[in-house]
Parts: structure tokens; C-alpha cells; sequence
């Protein structure tokens, strides 16, 4: 359906972000707002994605091969990119 194929399409041009970047700093402006972006997908689209449940989603993102796999496949290093973006991301929301 529709509405299902924008929801993905706009989730992979995130992806696409992460991926273009992921030699880069993961604490840098750019990275950032990539996971801003990537929380407000979540939450708009599945459920609201607080810093707890978006932390817990970087870990997972790097822990469980299959999220890894899928987010490699937007260039290698991608999963753990993202990972690292969201942890920096929710440790400053902590501070």
C-alpha cells in the first residue's frame, strides 16, 4: 500500500544519511540530526520513541545481526555508525 511504501522510502533516505556519513564524527551536527530525524520517524509512524526505547534501538541495531545486516546493506560500517550517533545522542539527553 501506499502509505507503507513512504514510510520506507523515507526510513531508507535516513538510512542513506547514515551511511554517507559513517567515516564521520558520530557525535557531529549532521549525525545528530540524522537521529532526530530517525526518533520522529519512529515515533510518528510505530511508537512513541523516547530516549530509553531510542537507546535501547542503537544497541540493538549493532547487537542483533539481522538489524546489522539490513542497515549494512546501505554501506558497511552503517549499523555500527548509527549505533554509536544514538548512544552519543542519548547520553547528552542525560546530562
Amino acid at each position: 500500500d501506499d502509505e507503507k511504501r513512504a514510510i520506507q522510502k523515507e526510513a531508507d533516505e535516513i538510512f542513506r544519511g547514515f551511511a554517507e556519513i559513517r567515516e564521520s564524527d558520530p557525535a557531529a551536527a549532521p549525525a545528530q540530526a540524522l537521529v532526530r530525524r530517525w526518533q520522529a520517524h519512529v515515533t510518528a509512524h510505530y511508537y512513541d520513541c523516547g530516549p530509553e526505547i531510542l537507546a535501547a534501538l542503537g544497541q540493538m541495531y549493532v547487537g542483533d545481526a539481522r538489524f546489522a545486516e539490513n542497515l549494512d546493506r546501505f554501506g558497511e560500517g552503517t549499523a555500527a555508525f548509527m549505533g554509536r550517533a544514538i548512544a552519543h545522542y542519548c547520553h547528552t539527553l542525560e546530562g
